[in-house]
C-alpha cells in the first residue's frame, strides 16, 4: 500500500517575492539616479566651462548710482552647483525608489495570487493521485503476474508517479523550499524505454509504428521525472507528426561526454515555422491539431529546452524535411 501523502512543504518565512520585488525596485532607483547623475555632470560642465570663459575676459560694470553689486568666488560658486547636483541626485534616487515600489506592488499582488493558486491546486492533486495509486496496486495484486492486464497497470502506476513528481515539482517551486540535495545518476536509456513503453498503445490506436534502440547505459544528473517528461514531449510531438503507416524511433546512447537521446518520424517535417524556433514557448506549426484529436498549444518542447538547460544540456532540430524530423536531446554525463 502506498502511505498517505505527506503534508505540503512549509512556505518559505515571509513573502518570497518580496526580495525580487525590492531588487526590482532598487533598479529602477538606480538607473534612474544614474540618469539625472550623468544629467547634472554635463550641466555642471557646461555651467563650468561658461565661468571660465568669464573669467578669463572678465568685465567690470561701471558705476551707477542706486545700484549694488555683489562680487562671488568662482570657486564657491562652482562648490555650490556640485553640492546642489549631488543633493538632486540623492532626491531622484529616492523619488525613483518610491515611484518604482508602488508601480511594482500590484505585480507584487498578482504574483502572490499566482503562487498561491500553483500551491493550492498542486496540493489538492496530491491526495486523489495517492488514492489512484492505491487502487492501481490493489489491482495488480489480483492480477496474474506477467499477464498482459499486470503489465497495463505497471505502466498506468509509472504514468501516475510520473504526474505525481510533476504536481511535487509545482509545489516545491510555488513555496520556494529550499533546493534539493544533489541528484542520483540517472540511466538515459532505460528512460527513453520507459517513455516509449508507455506510448506504444497510443502509437498502436494511431497505426504509427514506435521503436527503441538501446546503446547502453548512459547515466546523467537529472531529476527522473523531468528526464522523463522531457523524452515523452519529445515523442508525443513526434507523434502529433506522424500519419498513420508511419514510423518512430527512439534511440539513446553516450556520445563522448554527453548522453544523448534522438527521437525520429517519418512525418511531413517541420513547415510553416522556422525550425530554430519551434522550442520557443507557444510557438506551433499551422495545421497541426486534427479533428477529435489533442489541441496543441507550444508549450510542450519549451519545456524540453527548460529541462535540457537547467541540466546543462542542448536539444535541437537535428533533420526536417518530406522524409521526416530528428530531434536531439543532449545531457551531460554524471562523472564520479
Amino acid at each position: 500500500m502506498t502511505p498517505a501523502p505527506a503534508p505540503a512543504p512549509a512556505p518559505a518565512p515571509g513573502d518570497p517575492d518580496r526580495d525580487i520585488l525590492r531588487r526590482a525596485s532598487l533598479k529602477v532607483a538606480l538607473r534612474i539616479s544614474a540618469g539625472v547623475a550623468v544629467l547634472v555632470v554635463l550641466l555642471l560642465a557646461a555651467a563650468t566651462v561658461f565661468l571660465m570663459n568669464k573669467l578669463a575676459h572678465p568685465s567690470l560694470p561701471e558705476a551707477t548710482a542706486g545700484k549694488a553689486y555683489t562680487y562671488l568666488d568662482s570657486k564657491d560658486l562652482i562648490e555650490g552647483m556640485i553640492l546642489a547636483g549631488l543633493a538632486g541626485i540623492v532626491l531622484a534616487g529616492v523619488v525613483g525608489w518610491v515611484s518604482a515600489r508602488s508601480a511594482i506592488r500590484p505585480l507584487g499582488e498578482a504574483l502572490a495570487r499566482q503562487r498561491r493558486f500553483v500551491q493550492d491546486a498542486s496540493h489538492e492533486l496530491r491526495t486523489p493521485l495517492a488514492i489512484l495509486d492505491t487502487r492501481i496496486q490493489l489491482a495488480q495484486r489480483k492480477a496474474e503476474p506477467g499477464s498482459e492486464p499486470a503489465q497495463a497497470l505497471a505502466r498506468i502506476r509509472e504514468d501516475t508517479a510520473t504526474l505525481t513528481g510533476i504536481v511535487n515539482e509545482l509545489l516545491l517551486a510555488a513555496t520556494a523550499s529550499a533546493p534539493r540535495a544533489a541528484l542520483e545518476p540517472v540511466d538515459v536509456a532505460a528512460a527513453a524505454e520507459s517513455v516509449g513503453a508507455s506510448l506504444q498503445d497510443l502509437a498502436r490506436q494511431q497505426g504509427v509504428q514506435l521503436l527503441f534502440s538501446g546503446g547502453g547505459p548512459a547515466l546523467v544528473r537529472i531529476d527522473p521525472s523531468s528526464l522523463r517528461r522531457a523524452v515523452l514531449a519529445l515523442a508525443d510531438n513526434a507523434l502529433a507528426h506522424t500519419p498513420d503507416g508511419g514510423r518512430i524511433t527512439i534511440s539513446a546512447a553516450a556520445e563522448g561526454s554527453r548522453a544523448v537521446i534522438v527521437v525520429s518520424d517519418t512525418g511531413s517535417g517541420i513547415t510553416g515555422v522556422d525550425p530554430g524556433q519551434i522550442f520557443d514557448r507557444f510557438v506551433r506549426a499551422p495545421g497541426l491539431d486534427r479533428d477529435g484529436g489533442r489541441r496543441s498549444f507550444g508549450i510542450g518542447l519549451a519545456l524540453v529546452r527548460d529541462i535540457a538547460t537547467a541540466a546543462g544540456g542542448t536539444v535541437e532540430v537535428a533533420r526536417t524535411g518530406p522524409e521526416g524530423t530528428t530531434m536531439r536531446l543532449a545531457l551531460p554525463l554524471a562523472r564520479g
